[in-house]
């Protein structure tokens, strides 16, 4: 199991929208890297919900369904779109301005590569970022 940081505008979709809705195809990821994430993602592996442009903050916890396929939003190129599920909001949302703060989460693709939506997040700075948020995966 891997984890990642998935980013997405709550004006656009938000995690309670993921928690309203059950399931939701992860589409329009318009950049290569970000792509090229989401083709390593399996089933199971768990997703960190960020919310971009407004909050920017970690707000909960998804999983991927179903592994990426072509993206059915992509009038041409070769893109990808996976499915996710909610698992649970964080009993504590972790801002932006935490994490840029905690000496162990420097390395993190969220300031590193900032503009990237999708991107791989380490064992240690999934923990760490669980427990800024007060929250246990299971």
């Amino acid at each position: 199991m891997s984890f990642w940081l998935i980013k997405s505008e709550p004006f656009v979709f938000s995690f309670s929208n993921l928690m309203e809705d059950g399931i939701s195809m992860w589409d329009g990821v318009r950049n290569y890297g970000a792509r090229n994430f989401l083709r390593a993602m399996e089933i199971d592996d768990i997703l960190l919900f960020y919310h971009s442009n407004e909050g920017l903050e970690i707000v909960g916890i998804a999983k991927v369904l179903h592994t990426a396929y072509p993206d059915p939003t992509a009038e041409k190129g070769d893109w990808s779109a996976i499915d996710i599920v909610p698992v649970k909001k964080l009993n504590r949302a972790v801002s932006l301005k935490e994490i840029k703060q905690h000496p162990e989460l420097q390395d993190i693709g969220l300031i590193k590569q900032s503009r990237l939506s999708v991107m791989p997040v380490t064992d240690a700075q999934f923990d760490i970022i669980m427990q800024l948020a007060e929250t246990k995966l299971h």
